[in-house]
C-alpha cells in the first residue's frame, strides 16, 4: 500500500509563486510514476498538471509548461511542484498521485493508482 500526503497549499496573488510538496510511503514507491493533478472549482474532472517517471522524465500539461516544475527525490520518497507566474486560473485543489510505470506512459489519461487527500491553492487577481 502507498500513502501520500500533500503539504498545506496556500493563497497568493497572481504572478506569485508557491511550492507544493508530497511525502510518500510504501514499498516500491521509487519505481512508481508520480504526479500532480488538480480539480478546478466547478469542474468535476481531475486533470493532469505534471508527472515524472522513475527515471526523471517529465510530462507537463500545456497550460503549465514554462511555469511549473515537478521534481522527485526517490531516496526520500518526496515529490515537489514549484509553481511560478501563478494565474487565477490555477486556483484548484491539487492532488499528489502515484501509480505503476505505465501511468506515465499513458500521460495521466488512465488515471493513477494512489492519491493524497489534496491541498487547496487559491490565486487572487
Amino acid at each position: 500500500q502507498v500513502y501520500l500526503a500533500e503539504s498545506v497549499g496556500g493563497s497568493v496573488q497572481g504572478g506569485g509563486s508557491l511550492t507544493l510538496s508530497c511525502a510518500g510511503s510504501g514499498s516500491g514507491l521509487r519505481t512508481f510514476c508520480m504526479g500532480w493533478f488538480r480539480e478546478v472549482p466547478g469542474d468535476w474532472k481531475r486533470e493532469l498538471v505534471a508527472m515524472v517517471d522513475k527515471d526523471g522524465t517529465t510530462t507537463y500539461a500545456d497550460h503549465v509548461k514554462g511555469r511549473f516544475t515537478i521534481s522527485r527525490d526517490s531516496d526520500k520518497n518526496t515529490l515537489s511542484l514549484q509553481m511560478n507566474s501563478l494565474e487565477p486560473g490555477d486556483t484548484a485543489m491539487y492532488y499528489c498521485a502515484a501509480g505503476w510505470a505505465g501511468r506515465c506512459v499513458a500521460g495521466g489519461r488512465n488515471g493513477m493508482d494512489y492519491w493524497g487527500k489534496g491541498t487547496r491553492v487559491t490565486i487572487s487577481s
